[in-house]
């Protein structure tokens, strides 16, 4: 099997349960070599973000030219990326290396409801940055922002919204239906070839801090080994469905829990 190298560009967390920390793992338990820059340092823990310090962005770029002009990366993810001269620095620097595959959680608020990009960063986000990724991967909330509109209320509104990101110049989009009311939790991949739609029964547990980094640094371990988008979130939704199912074996925190990335080990 071909040994695979991804990037994670994001904040960190140092309860371990999202961000950086998070993507790491997830590499890690799904048999990728991780490397990491680092946007934002960022005090949280399973009950909210305290604090945030961004990176001075020639310094993230800095980071980026290290991990680049030494390591060869099959894939990348990117998370936090707080404000505007960070978004614009990795873009630049994505236009250049022309990596195979980039993975983009589009990460504006934390699971505790606190913002992590600024408001004006989101344009910018969409003018710099969506066209040169391989795949976005919004929650509702955060699809409604790209798109300037209201929040996606039930599944067809949701497809609405995939598809109008496909059209503003987004190669591919994985919409995700984790804040629906339903007993089913629905994600749909909108891609050039067409669209496919993905369910897992909701798992009965309030320790999912970091799913959504978690998901999305699945999809770019896995990538590089898969022949198509389809298969790829295929496998990194079993392979969460598990962590989140393992979830409660855990004893992190007093608040939202991490799911269990390792949870095929121990």
């Amino acid at each position: 099997m071909k040994r695979i190298n991804a990037l994670s560009i994001a904040g960190t967390d140092p309860s371990g349960g999202a961000g950086i920390q998070a993507d790491l793992k997830t590499f890690s338990a799904l048999g990728a070599y991780g490397a990491s820059v680092i946007t934002a340092l960022v005090a949280q823990n399973t009950q909210g973000v305290q604090s945030v310090y961004r990176i001075d962005a020639e310094f993230v770029g800095a980071q980026i030219d290290s991990v680049l002009s030494d390591v060869r990366i099959d894939s990348v993810k990117i998370g936090m990326l707080a404000e505007s001269a960070i978004i614009t620095v990795v873009a630049d620097r994505l236009k250049i290396a022309m990596l195979p595959w980039v993975v983009l959680d589009t990460v504006m608020l934390a699971k505790s409801g606190d913002p992590l990009l600024s408001p004006s960063a989101v344009v910018t986000l969409r003018q710099c940055l969506l066209p040169q990724v391989s795949l976005i991967t919004p929650n509702l909330p955060e699809a409604a922002a790209l798109l300037d509109c209201s929040i996606a209320r039930n599944e067809q509104e949701m497809c609405v919204q995939g598809r109008a990101l496909r059209e503003i110049g987004c190669q591919a989009v994985l919409m995700k239906g984790g804040h629906l009311s339903t007993v089913e939790s629905p994600d749909w991949l909108f891609t050039p070839e067409g669209e496919q739609r993905f369910t897992s029964p909701r798992i009965n547990t309030q320790n999912t801090h970091g799913t959504g980094c978690t998901l999305s640094a699945a999809l770019a371990a896995l990538r590089p080994r898969h022949d198509s988008w389809v298969a790829t979130v295929d496998e990194a939704k079993r392979w969460l469905q598990g962590a989140l199912s393992q979830a409660d074996s855990l004893e992190v925190g007093k608040g939202i829990g991490p799911v269990h990335h390792f949870w095929r080990w121990w």
